[in-house]
C-alpha cells in the first residue's frame, strides 16, 4: 500500500538533512499496525468522487485509486448499497445521502441552526435539492420560503407568494391533509383541479386516495404532477391551531432521484419535521 503523507504535516527529518531545531519541524505521525485496507480504500474512493461534482466513472476510479477493477466494483456496489454513493443511469458515481445524513449530524453536533432560513440553507448545501416552506396565506396553500439547491431542476413556478396548483404539489397536499374532508373538497371545488401533465390527478377521489396512502407514512410526494421529470416530498411541521398556523417543508428534486433514495429521503423529512419545529 502506498504510503500517503498527511496534507500540513511535514516529514520525519534524519539527522544531517538540515537544521533540526527548526520549529516548523514537526515529526509525522507514524503509520499504526493492523490497518484494514478495505476501509482505507473504501474512504479513498469517497475522497475522489466527491472531488466530481458531475460524477466519475468505475475505471476512471480504479485507475485514479490504484486499485484493480474487481476490487474497485466490489467496494463500489457495497459504498452504493449502503447509500454513501449513488450510480446514475450512464454508470457515473456520486456521493449519496449517507454522506449527507452524516454531515448533518456533525454540523447539529458543533452547532445547529437558529432560525428556519438557516435550516433550509444547510439542508440544501447538504443534498443539493431545493428546499420549500409553504402555509395557508389567505385560505389559499402559498409557498413562503425558498432556497434553490444546485441538483434540483428550476421550477419558475415555484417562488414565494406561489398559491396555484395545491393538488398537484407535495406542498399543497401536505397542508390539504391538515384540513377536514368536508373543508378539503370545497376547498377543491372553488379552486379547481386543472391538469399540469399527464400524471397529475384531476378527480377528487383519486385525490383523496392518494393523501391516505402517503398520510400512513406523514410524507407526502409528488412524481411528475406539477412538472415533468421533477419530483417532490414534504411533511406537516405543524397542524395544530387555525389553518393559517399551519406549516409544511418540502425538497424538490429529479424525479430519478425520489426513485431511488426514497426511503432515506423520508427518513430525513420527518427528522426535518422534528428540527424545524422549535424554529417556526
Amino acid at each position: 500500500m502506498v504510503d500517503r503523507q498527511r496534507p500540513g504535516i511535514p516529514s520525519e527529518r534524519r539527522p544531517g538533512d538540515g537544521d533540526r531545531d527548526d520549529p516548523g519541524d514537526v515529526p509525522a505521525r507514524p503509520e499504526p499496525t493492523k490497518l484494514i485496507q478495505s476501509v482505507q480504500r473504501a474512504l479513498r474512493i469517497m475522497e475522489l468522487v466527491g472531488r466530481h461534482k458531475d460524477g466519475v466513472s468505475a475505471p476512471r476510479i480504479a485507475f485514479e485509486c490504484g486499485l484493480n477493477r474487481a476490487t474497485a466494483y466490489n467496494l463500489l456496489r457495497t459504498l452504493v448499497y449502503e447509500g454513501y454513493l449513488r450510480r446514475d443511469n450512464e454508470g457515473r458515481y456520486s456521493l449519496g445521502l449517507e454522506v449527507s445524513d452524516r454531515y448533518s449530524e456533525l454540523t447539529r453536533a458543533i452547532s445547529g441552526p437558529k432560525t428556519c432560513g438557516d435550516y433550509m440553507r444547510r439542508l440544501s448545501a447538504e443534498t443539493g435539492y431545493s428546499t420549500f416552506v409553504a402555509r395557508f396565506v389567505e385560505d389559499r396553500p402559498a409557498v413562503t420560503e425558498v432556497i434553490e439547491g444546485n441538483r434540483s431542476p428550476h421550477v419558475e413556478d415555484l417562488i414565494v407568494g406561489f398559491d396555484d396548483g395545491a393538488h398537484a404539489t407535495a406542498l399543497g397536499k401536505a397542508l390539504l391533509a391538515t384540513l377536514q374532508p368536508n373543508d378539503r373538497a370545497r376547498f377543491l371545488r372553488a379552486a379547481g383541479m386543472r391538469r399540469f401533465t399527464g400524471r397529475t390527478l384531476i378527480e377528487p377521489d383519486a385525490f383523496e386516495h392518494d393523501l391516505a396512502v402517503y398520510g400512513e407514512s406523514g410524507v407526502y410526494a409528488e412524481l411528475g404532477q406539477f412538472k415533468e421529470d421533477v419530483a417532490c416530498a414534504g411533511v406537516v411541521v405543524r397542524r395544530d391551531g387555525s389553518p393559517s398556523e399551519r406549516v409544511v417543508f418540502a425538497v424538490a428534486m429529479p424525479i430519478n432521484d425520489i426513485r431511488e433514495s426514497w426511503q432515506q429521503m423520508s427518513a430525513r423529512l420527518r427528522e426535518a419535521a422534528a428540527e424545524l419545529q422549535p424554529l417556526i
